[in-house]
């Protein structure tokens, strides 16, 4: 089915079905997964831009569990993190042969980052193990600096198996560049930070303010409106979506109200310990925004449904349309193509990407297809 061939940093496969060429936006996707459990590191795939299809073309290994990738604002670079106790940070060069480590990964002084962004000509990660935010420079070059700067965060919450101290689990820069949100399941908060001339004398992000929601919630991950001025935070302990107002001059985030992410009846998070418990409920992962703000996505793992929100035209109220299976189980992440069509779940347990076409008037998706794609954790475009 095709070559392998070998570097110093790792080992790729290339698909000899075609060659791997970019002709334009969201054409090549990459997907993150658990080498751990069984995944192939990262994985390149070709994005057909008429039906959303995948199809692989090879994949790298070059770094232990790149878990969740960003790719930089012009395409040219891909960075993960490698989600182990250690914790880790890595930078690739997007190639036509593939992914290309730049150099080795670089200690982010965290333990299991689980998110990263990039933000103010640094590399921001999430540490869910150690509860904490850390900053690398990015290089001219693409490649990352070091040592880590490390804002640890402090709190706890009221469910003990999960919230017994603080697990920072995304990042995300607001529009304009002056402010980091930092979302903790562990706090039940979301940290506005400074960036740039307001940050700590080291560089290290300031605390500007935190802003504290529903106690047990487990906030995990939140998404900007496309005007930048609604924020929607998805908890994992509670299957519901929490909409706010960003005020990006004051760096001043307020919640305005929560919406339910599955039909009465359906079942809630628990409160045992680890990545969702294993005793069975639901536990909410990512949620995306439609390019025009009418409508936004969320994943439900262990409902294993993706939740249709219709968001008004101010942005401050979300409503639950229906709810449509993810095309497998256990959807870690989901992500919409750049051109607002395609949706995309990576489910890790089944082990599989599957894509969705979204009708323009009512933003159900339709199940278009899936790949194979074991321990799969995330899907990005370039």
């Amino acid at each position: 089915m095709g070559t392998y061939q070998t570097n110093t940093m790792g080992t790729y496969r290339t698909n000899t079905m075609g060659t791997d060429r970019t002709h334009g936006r969201g054409r090549r996707a990459y997907i993150g997964s658990f080498t751990a459990a069984g995944g192939p590191g990262i994985t390149t795939a070709a994005v057909d831009p008429a039906s959303g299809a995948l199809t692989p073309l090879h994949v790298t290994d070059a770094v232990p569990n790149p878990s969740y990738l960003a790719p930089s604002p012009d395409g040219r670079y891909l960075y993960a993190v490698s989600e182990t106790p250690d914790g880790a940070a890595a930078a690739f060069a997007l190639t036509p042969g593939g992914p290309a480590l730049l150099a080795p990964a670089v200690p982010v002084n965290g333990a299991d980052p689980t998110h990263l962004t990039l933000a103010a000509g640094r590399l921001v990660t999430a540490n869910y193990g150690s509860g904490s935010v850390s900053t690398l420079p990015v290089r001219a070059d693409g490649s990352l600096g070091g040592p880590a700067r490390v804002l640890a965060h402090q709190g706890s919450g009221p469910r003990t198996g999960r919230q017994e101290g603080p697990h920072a689990h995304a990042v995300a820069a607001a529009p304009g560049g002056r402010w980091l949100l930092g979302v903790d399941l562990g706090t039940d908060s979301v940290r506005v930070c400074a960036l740039g001339t307001a940050e700590g004398a080291d560089g290290t992000p300031a605390v500007h303010d935190e802003v504290r929601l529903r106690p047990g919630s487990g906030p995990r991950h939140l998404a900007f409106h496309p005007r930048g001025d609604r924020v929607y935070v998805i908890h994992e302990l509670e299957p519901m979506v929490t909409v706010c107002r960003w005020d990006g001059e004051g760096g001043v985030l307020t919640p305005l109200g929560e919406t339910r992410l599955l039909p009465d009846g359906a079942a809630p998070g628990s409160a045992g310990s680890g990545d969702g418990a294993q005793g069975g409920g639901t536990f909410p992962s990512a949620l995306v925004v439609s390019p025009d703000g009418r409508f936004a996505w969320a994943a439900n793992r262990g409902h294993d449904r993706l939740s249709v929100l219709a968001l008004a035209p101010s942005g401050d109220t979300a409503a639950l349309v229906t709810t449509v299976p993810c095309g497998g189980r256990w959807p870690r992440d989901l992500a919409l193509h750049p051109d607002g069509r395609h949706l995309y779940a990576a489910n890790e347990r089944s082990g599989d990407v599957t894509w969705f076409t979204v009708d323009p008037d009512t933003g159900v998706p339709a199940r278009g297809g899936a790949i194979e794609a074991p321990a799969a954790s995330c899907v990005v475009f370039v």
